[in-house]
This record gives structure tokens, sequence and C-alpha cells, in this order.
């Protein structure tokens, strides 16, 4: 992991976890002054809370069939089954 790498995966999740935080810690005097620079900026995103402190989902527990079959078309079936109940009494 490098820190730009860190730096656009928290960008583009909205998300740091401790352990890359503790990492940018551990690593922040073998840093240049443009990767001083982002993490100061990733510390003001933490701080705006445009960045939150967390987890990331990994990609593969995000697909599509699972979602589905998991969390939506139960959604569906208890939703179409308390509509139907009302419609006939």
């Amino acid at each position: 992991m490098t820190a730009g790498e860190l730096f656009l995966d928290s960008l583009s999740s909205g998300v740091i976890t401790q352990t890359e935080i503790d990492w940018l810690l551990s690593q922040q005097g073998r840093f240049s002054r443009p990767e001083q620079a982002a993490m100061q900026r990733l510390g003001r995103l933490l701080d705006e809370g445009q960045i939150q402190l967390g987890c990331r989902v990994s990609p593969q527990r995000l697909q599509h069939r699972q979602v589905l079959n998991e969390w939506i078309e139960p959604l569906g079936r208890r939703r179409r089954s308390s509509v139907a109940a009302h419609a006939c009494s």
C-alpha cells in the first residue's frame, strides 16, 4: 500500500479503517512532501466528516445476485404479502 493508494481509496469509498490510520501514523516520517500534503488533506476530510472511520465491505460481498436474493427479494415478498392481506380485509 502507498499513501497515494490509501488517499484515493479513502476518497472513493468515503471510509478509512483504523488499521490504515495506524499505518499512516507509523509511516509518516517516510512520506514525501506531496504525500504529507495528501495526508493532511485526508485529516481535514476526516475532521469535516466527509470521510468516516469504519470498515469497507469487500466487492465480493456486493455481488448483485447475492444482494437481490438475500435483501431485495425477501423485502419485496413481505411487502407483497402484506399488501395482499390488507386488500383482502
